[in-house]
């Protein structure tokens, strides 16, 4: 299941994993293939990845089966267990005539969410494991600046894009947009590229689905931002591209800290205060305010 020690390194670089993981994780592949244990999981974490249906918005969970492995792998293993899945991942892609290009930027978000862990812990290891499910499945497609992921209407969402004229009831087919970091300024020609981009996939590979709107679920469509950030900054300029879906009413104070500095539990007291948006989350939450997820949508027609 595993590609063999001499192939393992190109494709680890292939998914843009960090330079100085590539070591380790090369030796300890020796430790993995060694343990029936690990291998059974290892088999079962790929399993468990493609199963249920496509575009639900709710990929399947391995956070359960990832914390089982071997404290001596844990760091290793879910890299593993996307090495493990990649010929089914490029199985699927092809199927529905995905270009290469297209399939390596996607899966390429291994390799940053390798990066984002390193930087905040020094070690091998995979930041946000569970959220690579949906690449590996082929649900989420890096497309220019923005990822768009396949998903449907939830009960929540579906009232305010149908009182807009929509034809908009829970599970009609949506995608669901995310801001990758390390990719760059969000400017709007970016963004307007990368919409022209995904209007124009979404029609040619996935013609059946048909989404009826874009969401967006993030700290950065919080509208206190523009008490802070002048009016042509990039990111009130793509919170202006949004309609309210809903409003939240628990604070979600660790997003904007951990997005923009990297790491959630930093004192807020000590955070810097180099560009606007430091300034505007560490001034925000040390005159006691609170960050809250926005939630945001607007029409979405394929080509």
């Amino acid at each position: 299941m595993l590609p063999d020690a001499d192939d393992l390194p190109g494709l680890l670089l292939d998914l843009a994993v960090p330079h100085e993981d590539v070591n380790e994780l090369v030796a300890l592949r020796r430790r993995m293939t060694r343990d029936p244990g690990a291998l059974r999981l290892l088999a079962e974490c790929v399993e468990e990845l493609f199963r249920g249906p496509e575009g639900s918005g709710h990929p399947p969970d391995l956070a359960a089966l990832f914390d089982a492995v071997p404290p001596e792998l844990a760091g290793a293993f879910p890299v593993y267990v996307f090495v493990a899945a990649l010929p089914r991942t490029l199985a699927r892609h092809r199927g529905r005539g995905i270009p290469a290009e297209v399939s390596r930027r996607t899966l390429a978000d291994l390799g940053r969410q390798m990066a984002v862990h390193r930087r905040r812990h020094g070690t091998t290891g995979v930041q946000a494991r569970s959220w690579l499910v949906r690449h590996f499945r082929g649900e989420l497609y890096q497309l220019g600046r923005l990822q768009f992921e396949r998903a449907r209407l939830g009960r929540r969402s579906a009232p305010a894009i149908a009182a807009a004229g929509l034809d908009a009831a829970p599970g009609t087919p949506c995608l669901n947009l995310h801001i990758p970091d390390f990719h760059g300024p969000l400017t709007p020609a970016a963004c307007d590229r990368s919409l022209a981009h995904a209007r124009a996939f979404f029609a040619r590979h996935f013609p059946e689905e048909r989404p009826v709107a874009a969401l967006c679920h993030s700290w950065l469509l919080d509208p206190q931002l523009k008490r802070y950030l002048p009016a042509d900054s990039n990111i009130v300029r793509f919170q202006e591209r949004f309609r309210t879906a809903r409003e939240d009413t628990e604070p979600a104070d660790t997003e904007p800290v951990q997005f923009v500095f990297g790491d959630p539990g930093l004192p807020v007291a000590r955070l810097p205060r180099r560009t606007s948006v430091e300034r505007a989350v560490g001034d925000h939450l040390r005159a006691g305010g609170h960050w809250y997820i926005g939630h945001g949508w607007f029409p979405f027609r394929a080509e």
